[in-house]
């Protein structure tokens, strides 16, 4: 949203400046964006006077003038401008001026052999408009040396703010008055709108179809205007704000649209072809709108048709065929309502943006309808001249009107302002809130311009907004022994201390759609009916997600596409495998890609790069489930990973018959369905599944738990049959003394020459580490002798010799 300082004086009176004005703004809930002030970007051009204005030496299409600046002697200037000539009065800039239009810091040049000292400029070059076919033209009154605009009078700062999308009301400069005033910027100026009495029935009538998405169409004709070009005071004010003047009966919506927050449309009244119809469009309908496109239609788009065909996209954007232009001599002019999530709809469905979708989207002042076309009808007719119809309204003025009771203490008691009960009454008086009451619970009617106040906490809201957040005291926390409840849940921090781990392992976190196709979805275990959208918003995003993978996968190939094919990525998110809360969950997913082994893993300068493989993607899962808070040691292994992984190289993670992730290399008919290239490994831990830790622990453990005593290693080799699982022969040795054995680990498994062909060798690391005194060898002997009988006796196996 954009307006200018003088604009905003029209509707707010008192003495301020503008850093009064962008510091309140920011105070109260108007971002500003910038602040564009030209006279400060054009102090440097000055009028000048062309001396003399002779043919270049060396040029056809170029003049050598000597420059009169009011600074001393006369200066040569090269220029290329068709209207240069002597006795002409224009704009000059001088060498280190910098000139905005072209982007340039202009110096002393040479043009075709000759010096050039300077440059006289077009409108466009100063960006105070499109013009550039020459140079400045000024009167001949015009001061010689001064400064171009302090003596334009273009010292008007442009200000840009953004406005929340509930704070319709800000997209109108007299809405933003209202808030400045209520702040104690200025005050308000309410100009009371006189009707214009009709002097002829309207001619043309106004019919809203059943369904149509619009509660209320105002229409009146003016016949008579004579239409042109708008006055200079208009064009300034639009061209400020960076729109391009059209015509007189244009520029009037456009100036309403950016005053008032009333967006109108005008019909030329002569190309409408018997009476309008608001109605949803015909399957098949077209529309040649303002902007030079055709636009299909459907039904779910509303219109404003005449008996021959659609006229304009309600809300939206009229139509060219009947457009207002110079030879308008019957103007109809529309004031309307508008459903805002229909022209949301329209507008993203047809890829069309407009001032006026922007504004109805959101939700105009359905009271400022009748008040705003009387507006645009006093205007006209005081720049167009003509004849007023009556004004005709279809529909009826939605009543807005809400009571909220609200007790005055509530602020305090939400925010800590301190305010008294008149401060706050009379504040939300100068909003324009009705207020029946003093003190207590006082019974509040807002505005119908604020749509968005549904309750208390929106009135505190508005309270505290302009008293301001400098005025709530700040309170330290309480800095006793009672101990503070947590604040976030069990699964919040799981979610956060997951995305940790999984970064400072090198992944990169994606965030990919919630949706899949159907297809996808069957592949990884969904599919199901209740999970497909009623309103997808492509076919391919049909249904509700039952992994992250797809939209890893997907991720990790469109970077494979652009050169980037060793990528490491992950995602915490809901994954959905039914429509009941229990088969909801959050998900901790990863996916590694061709040569993106995990940080700290990367190859020998001298070694052979190796791919990913399934035990990374066991690492990355391993990690996640330490960070949560799971039971790693309690963990088992097992090999019934679900069908979107390759069965040979993939695993299961359970505690007992509690599934809580899986993690291995992908199957290659998922890749080749996704059309993705691989090695691709994965990974997804179930933050849900993981146990809720207990409430109060046993006894506190310490952070750093370091032995007194030097560990012993020893390695085992077993020969078992081939299906025994090595996490097996892993459990039976780690359960001989859990308080001495600090650790088993595999690290060769081995089948070949030398060993039975349906049996395999696995070679076990055992730790132990003593706490209370060295062991002696004869216990190292006692200890490992159990452990080969242990593993013996649960798995068969022996030891190898």
């Amino acid at each position: 949203m954009k307006f200018t300082l003088s604009w905003l004086r029209e509707h707010l009176s008192g003495s301020y400046t503008l850093d009064d004005v962008t510091g309140t703004l920011n105070r109260i809930g108007f971002e500003v964006e910038g602040v564009e002030d030209k006279a400060a970007k054009l102090k440097g051009f000055t009028i000048a006077y062309v001396v003399s204005a002779v043919q270049h030496p060396n040029a056809d299409k170029l003049r050598l003038c000597m420059v009169d600046t009011g600074a001393g002697e006369p200066v040569q200037v090269v220029c290329g401008a068709p209207n240069a000539r002597t006795g002409l009065k224009s704009v000059f800039s001088p060498p280190g001026t910098y000139i905005p239009g072209k982007d340039i810091t202009l110096g002393i040049g040479t043009i075709r052999g000759v010096e050039s000292r300077g440059m006289l400029c077009s409108a466009a070059e100063l960006q105070l408009s499109e013009e550039h076919d020459g140079i400045i033209e000024l009167p001949d009154d015009a001061p010689v040396g001064a400064v171009y605009v302090d003596w334009l009078g273009v010292d008007d700062p442009v200000v840009e703010i953004a406005v929340t999308p509930n704070r319709a009301d800000g997209l109108g400069i007299h809405g933003i008055a209202r808030d400045l005033a209520a702040a104690g910027i200025g005050e308000l100026i309410e100009d009371e709108i006189a009707p214009v009495k009709g002097a002829f029935p309207c001619p043309v009538s106004v019919t809203i179809e059943p369904g149509a998405p619009c509660p209320a169409f105002g229409l009146r004709l003016i016949r008579g205007v004579t239409n042109g070009a708008s006055p200079e005071w208009l064009q300034a004010k639009l061209r400020a704000i960076g729109l391009r003047p059209i015509n007189a009966l244009v520029d009037v919506t456009n100036l309403l649209t950016f005053d008032q927050n009333r967006p109108l449309h005008v019909f030329d009244a002569a190309k409408v072809h018997g009476n309008l119809v608001v109605r949803r469009a015909r399957e098949g309908e077209s529309l040649l709108a303002l902007d030079g496109k055709t636009y299909t239609l459907d039904p779910s788009i509303c219109v404003i048709a005449d008996d021959r065909a659609v006229e304009s996209l309600a809300g939206v954007m009229g139509g060219e065929e009947s457009g207002c232009d110079e030879a308008t001599v019957d103007v109809l002019v529309e004031s309307a309502l508008w459903e805002p999530i229909n022209i949301a709809q329209t507008g993203r469905k047809l890829g069309l943006n407009s001032d006026a979708r922007f504004r109805f989207e959101r939700g105009i002042d359905p009271a400022f309808t009748v008040p705003g076309l009387e507006l645009a009808t006093r205007l006209i007719l005081d720049l167009c001249g003509g004849e007023a119809s009556e004004i005709v309204l279809a529909g009826a003025i939605p009543d807005t009107t809400r009571v909220i009771d609200f007790p005055l203490g509530l602020t305090e008691k939400l925010t800590g302002l301190v305010a008294s009960d008149a401060e706050q009454v009379e504040t939300l008086e100068k909003l324009g809130f009705k207020v029946e009451g003093t003190s207590g619970t006082v019974r509040v009617t807002p505005p119908s311009w604020r749509g968005d106040i549904e309750g208390k906490a929106d009135l505190v809201e508005e309270v505290l907004r302009i008293a301001g957040l400098d005025r709530v005291p700040s309170i330290p926390f309480p800095r006793d022994e009672t101990a503070r409840k947590p604040v976030l849940t069990t699964l919040q921090l799981r979610t956060r201390k997951a995305k940790r781990a999984l970064a400072a392992r090198g992944l990169v976190e994606a965030v990919t759609w919630s949706f899949v196709s159907k297809p996808q979805a069957e592949l990884f275990g969904g599919g199901k009916p209740e999970l497909a959208l009623a309103n997808p918003i492509a076919s391919d995003l049909s249904d509700m997600r039952p992994s992250l993978l797809p939209g890893l996968i997907r991720a990790g190939q469109t970077n494979a596409d652009r050169g980037l094919g060793d990528v490491a990525l992950f995602e915490v998110g809901q994954v959905f495998r039914g429509d009941r809360p229990q088969d909801q969950f959050i998900a901790a997913t990863g996916l590694r890609r061709a040569f993106a082994k995990p940080a700290g893993t990367g190859r020998h300068w001298s070694a052979k790069a190796a791919p990913v493989d399934a035990f990374d993607a066991k690492a990355d899962a391993l990690a996640v489930l330490a960070a949560a808070g799971a039971p790693v040691a309690n963990l088992q292994i097992s090999t019934d990973a679900p069908s979107w992984f390759h069965p040979g190289r993939s695993g299961t993670f359970r505690l007992g018959a509690n599934v809580i992730g899986h993690f291995g290399e992908l199957h290659p008919s998922v890749l080749e369905a996704l059309d993705a290239d691989g090695p691709l490994v994965g990974f997804e831990v179930l933050l849900d599944r993981i146990p809720e830790p207990k409430a109060k622990a046993t006894r506190v453990k310490p952070l750093l738990d370091l032995a007194a005593f030097q560990p012993v290693e020893r390695d085992f080799a077993f020969v078992v049959a081939r299906s025994v699982a090595a996490g097996d022969i892993v459990k039976a040795a780690a359960g001989v003394d859990r308080k001495l054995i600090a650790g088993v680990n595999v690290f060769d498994v081995y089948e070949g020459p030398g060993i039975d062909a349906d049996k395999k060798s696995v070679a076990l690391s055992v730790t132990l580490q003593p706490r209370e005194k060295t062991l002696t060898d004869a216990e190292i002997e006692a200890v490992t002798g159990k452990i080969v009988a242990e593993v013996t006796k649960k798995t068969g196996a022996s030891l190898r010799g």
